[in-house]
């Protein structure tokens, strides 16, 4: 539950203003948390201006001060390494240390979730990786095999996928290293699971967080899917939800020396 410290607490109201569920009140001059409608989101926590609130829920060490020096960020400099950072798909043959992971972890443990939820979970794959890449190119040339044998006006335009994939299920049977069109041979991933839009919105910070670390990443939409037509896969990862992203990761083995052009924002003004 959240806590207030009555010795630390001025009654200054920041807690109250800021609470959206309401659920803070002043007595007697002192801040009062109900914990009746809270859902933990911290920003009592957060705003106090003499730290006299806390949770024993979750681990206060982890509360950091404010100060410019380590928190700004300049606006300019976040978007051109926004535009930078590209989709890897070519990875040296090197392990990715298990710190740099957890960071990028961090990263999407932190990102915001509706209503607090904190829903989203990690799956990291290392030493599992070619079992797992394995059940995936089977699974995707299963499925590709069904659809063109089951092919409907309305999937047909799947049809080019579904050949895709069964070219790339024959080519990594040929060769399991130049035929990898799947994880391209990077040592690691990471699976995102949850509610879509807080596993989707934890997934952006973690790649940036994968770029500032000087790794490359891509989003495997083919491995989702895999995933969801394999419950070999899913009893290999012990999956308890639908898998929303898959981040593979690898330190980059090309370089890139500038951003390129995009369509022009679509913007209607009100």
């Amino acid at each position: 539950m959240m806590n207030v410290n009555n010795e630390k607490c001025i009654g200054c109201g920041l807690c109250v203003k800021d609470c959206f569920p309401r659920d803070i009140e002043i007595i007697d001059g002192k801040a009062n948390i109900k914990n009746e409608a809270c859902f933990k989101c911290g920003h009592c926590i957060a705003i106090c201006p003499k730290g006299a609130v806390s949770t024993d829920e979750y681990n206060m060490e982890e509360v950091k001060e404010y100060n410019l020096e380590e928190f700004d960020i300049d606006a300019e400099r976040l978007l051109n390494f926004i535009k930078f950072r590209r989709t890897v798909r070519q990875f040296k043959n090197k392990d990715v240390e298990d710190e740099k992971i957890s960071k990028i972890i961090e990263a999407g443990r932190f990102t915001q979730t509706g209503t607090n939820a904190q829903d989203v979970s990690y799956i990291v794959v290392k030493e599992k990786l070619n079992e797992l890449k394995e059940l995936a190119f089977e699974s995707l040339n299963e499925l590709g095999t069904h659809m063109l044998d089951n092919l409907t006006p309305e999937t047909m335009k799947f049809k080019r996928y579904a050949e895709l994939w069964q070219v790339m299920y024959k080519e990594y049977k040929e060769d399991p290293i130049k035929g990898d069109k799947l994880f391209f041979n990077a040592p690691a991933i990471i699976i995102v699971t949850g509610s879509t839009v807080n596993a989707s919105l934890a997934s952006s910070n973690m790649e940036l967080m994968t770029d500032a670390q000087g790794l490359g990443t891509f989003f495997s939409g083919f491995f989702a899917m895999a995933a969801k037509n394999s419950k070999k896969i899913a009893d290999l990862l012990e999956l308890k939800e639908e898998i929303v992203t898959c981040m593979v990761i690898g330190y980059p083995n090309v370089t890139y020396q500038r951003t390129v052009p995009r369509k022009d924002a679509n913007i209607l003004w009100k």
